[in-house]
């Protein structure tokens, strides 16, 4: 559905981003999803095509820091089918990239941005510990500073293109005795010595992305590699964050959308009782609340990016929209499987994979409850 906030140009790019992911990347989606990755070349592809830079400058190989475009790139790639496809890209791209173009030098956007904008390297974001979720200030990987090295030691898990990233923005305790104030971002790059892909992890959805597990032990990592200010990272994780949910929400509105339309072309085809599904009032009904939901959420996500991208305080309404977002993804998804029967908990059929895929929604990024306690704060005044 039109919305003002995309331009004549942003639906050109639409239509292209749209033909792209139905002839390169959705008649692939069943064998990305087996093998449990994403190939190099699709992001070698999309780095010739312009897709992994919308939001950076063009010195660096971007197109000019649009978030609207960005958030239509998010928008078509949700609709290939495969929410692992989302997140290998969309790891690189929202996660791991900005926080060197928003913090790194100007050497550091050489060496790990600008090939990251051509597909040439991917990347990833460590954040995520065995003991440290969405409490991210009590992370314990540590880093030293030895010289001209920090010596890093700890481990990772559940990070999002670990296997295959050339380099990894990793989340370390330089101070620990300061909590969130001691935090610091290093780049790691992949063969560096004492860092390993301790394995590949086994996910309920979300299989065509890479998910790994990472260890460091007496890692050594040059100190040019420090992103920004030592002990400055929590606040530079938190900033990027915001755009991260809505990532998540956008993401996820587009990705309902595509149930309920499998799920309404299925209710037109599948006959009981001599006549079409969709005749019964049960399931128009079902159809009907889904796409209210669908809309819900979209109109909510629209706002939220409004103000980010006027660059207005929206923490509120983005954290809003990641919740009503994920939510309803969740719902549309479980109906739609529902409305396919017998044959939607079939693996051959992909609304399957819709119902799976959608489950994390509501965990990554920040969990739905943790987006209530920061809405709670933000307009409860005790």
């Amino acid at each position: 559905m039109a919305h003002w906030l995309f331009k004549e140009e942003h639906e050109i790019l639409r239509k292209s981003i749209r033909r792209f992911v139905q002839q390169e990347i959705t008649p692939y989606v069943e064998e990305w999803e087996e093998k449990g990755e994403v190939p190099i070349a699709i992001f070698r592809r999309l780095g010739e095509l312009g897709l992994l830079g919308m939001k950076y400058d063009e010195k660096y190989g971007g197109s000019g820091e649009d978030y609207i475009a960005d958030a239509v790139f998010v928008e078509e790639l949700a609709r290939c089918g495969s929410g692992g496809v989302q997140a290998a890209i969309g790891a690189h791209v929202h996660l791991a990239t900005p926080l060197i173009y928003k913090f790194g030098n100007e050497e550091q956007k050489k060496r790990f941005l600008v090939p990251a904008i051509k597909g040439e390297k991917i990347g990833a974001l460590g954040i995520t510990e065995p003991n440290a979720g969405s409490d991210v200030a009590s992370i314990a990987t540590a880093a030293v500073l030895e010289g001209d090295y920090y010596v890093v030691n700890g481990s990772k898990i559940f990070i999002t293109n670990g296997v295959q990233a050339d380099f990894v923005v990793l989340a370390v305790k330089t101070n620990p005795r300061d909590g969130h104030k001691g935090i610091s971002l290093l780049v790691v790059e992949k063969g560096t010595p004492g860092f390993t892909v301790g394995k590949k992890l086994d996910k309920l959805g979300w299989r065509a992305s890479d998910t790994g597990e990472l260890i460091f032990e007496n890692c050594r990592v040059p100190k040019e590699n420090l992103l920004g200010e030592e002990n400055r990272g929590f606040y530079y994780i938190m900033q990027n964050f915001q755009w991260e949910r809505l990532v998540l929400a956008l993401g996820a509105v587009s990705a309902a959308e595509l149930a309920l339309e499998k799920a309404l072309q299925y209710a037109r085809q599948r006959v009981q009782f001599g006549k079409p599904i969709g005749k019964f009032q049960v399931i128009r009904h079902k159809l009907v609340d889904m796409a209210t939901a669908i809309e819900t959420a979209r109109y909510l996500t629209y706002h939220a990016l409004s103000k980010f991208v006027r660059g207005e305080d929206a923490v509120t309404e983005i954290c809003m929209a990641k919740i009503v977002a994920c939510e309803a993804h969740n719902r549309v998804a479980d109906e739609a499987l529902q409305i396919y029967g017998g044959y939607g908990y079939m693996m051959e059929f992909p609304v399957q994979r819709y119902w799976r895929d959608a489950r994390i929604g509501t965990i990554g990024g920040g969990t739905t409850e943790i987006m209530k306690e920061i809405i709670a704060k933000r307009i409860i005044k005790d």
